[in-house]
């Protein structure tokens, strides 16, 4: 088992250039980035993708991804995106098959879009160009006020909009509003430094902090609970919205029902599956937490999952003892690169997942827009 330790200052050099050529080579000429070859693309993980392209200084490429999303924005703000879960494995190759044109329509994912505003805002604390981010900045906005449009008076973002092909469940995905959640910190860190105030995205992001924190009552209302998957445990405190001594908590209570010791993060806790992915994402969510002795011990186990290239398969099935699918997806290499970059410390955007927003300072618009 290959393993490797990252801490401040010690981004290998060329070790993850086969993360990002990975990428690179399944983005298409237009800018947007598939799961895989001829498969699906959504713009949450399409923007995963790209922060990955930016970290390893590939910034035109990045930037034709971003520009890919501001061409193809619907006229109120969002994206249609395809749900890549519907696309079914082949039994035999254990790859993806199809296009997703033959799975579940798309849809307008609240989370989907939101997450625009964390891809930029990373894109331009690495870059620095201020031209880019006013560029971006009428999209963002156009994006961030459709997700909002479907925010209730309890804080909760519906996960998608209605559409005349198909009718959506009136609920809330606790994984989706927390990610929405550090998206709006982020679109509102973009309103800041071009001095476009925008208080009623404050007024918004305390709620959904509030509703993430103490309304678990509004999430799963109407399909079954989705506490199985890993991401439901640690994306609250990834994104911010449990802290201290409540993300600590919440880490602990479920460790040992969703780590795999030496293996990685269970994508579900009943199935003998870990995902880089996931294993990836929980390393921030340990960096966020100020842990980042044990983020790098979990971030060193997934490099045995690395091929002779230098990408990074999907997951691993332990009983089967075979990496599943037989995937190396983009935003599989997107969400490695993230998770090195906030041990080593090597671009601006490290601090993308580590600092967050405290949400009584942005309530103070007076002080929060001084910043």
């Amino acid at each position: 088992m290959e393993k490797l330790y990252l801490g401040k200052g010690q981004f290998p050099p060329k070790f993850f250039d086969g993360a990002a050529q990975r990428i690179l080579d399944l983005q298409r000429g237009d800018g947007a980035i598939p799961w895989f070859d001829g498969g699906v693309v959504d713009p949450w993980n399409h923007i995963e993708a790209a922060m990955g392209l930016s970290i390893l200084g590939h910034r035109d490429d990045a930037e034709s991804a971003y520009r890919w999303l501001a061409q193809t924005q619907l006229a109120d703000g969002s994206w249609w995106g395809e749900l890549g879960a519907s696309v079914p494995v082949d039994l035999e190759d254990h790859k993806f098959k199809g296009d997703g044109s033959e799975g579940e329509p798309p849809v307008r994912d609240t989370n989907f879009c939101a997450y625009i505003a964390t891809g930029i805002w990373h894109h331009y604390l690495i870059t620095k160009d201020r031209l880019f981010l006013a560029e971006f900045w009428p999209c963002v906005e156009r994006a961030i006020d459709f997700v909002l449009q479907l925010q209730s008076e309890h804080g909760e973002v519906r996960w998608a909009a209605d559409d005349p092909h198909r009718e959506t469940a009136d609920d809330a995905l606790r994984t989706g509003c927390a990610s929405i959640y550090k998206s709006l910190e982020c679109a509102l860190r973009i309103a800041t430094e071009l001095g476009h105030p925008r208080p009623d995205w404050v007024a918004a992001r305390s709620a959904l902090g509030q509703a993430l924190r103490h309304k678990p009552h509004r999430f799963d209302r109407t399909w079954d609970s989705k506490e199985r998957y890993s991401m439901d445990w640690y994306y609250p405190v990834l994104a911010g919205a449990l802290q201290g001594e409540a993300a600590r908590s919440r880490i602990a209570g479920k460790w040992d029902l969703f780590v795999e010791e030496g293996r990685g993060c269970r994508c579900v806790s009943d199935e003998p599956w870990v995902t880089v992915a996931e294993t990836c994402e929980l390393t921030l969510a340990l960096m966020a937490m100020g842990q980042p002795v044990r983020a790098m011990e979990l971030f060193s186990w997934v490099h045995q999952y690395r091929d002779d290239t230098g990408a990074y398969w999907m997951g691993y099935q332990m009983v089967e003892e075979i990496h599943w699918p037989q995937e190396m997806p983009a935003w599989t290499a997107g969400a490695v690169l993230l998770a090195a970059d906030a041990l080593c410390q090597a671009t601006d955007g490290a601090r993308l997942f580590v600092e967050v927003l405290d949400e009584d300072a942005a309530q103070d618009s007076e002080r929060f827009y001084r910043r």
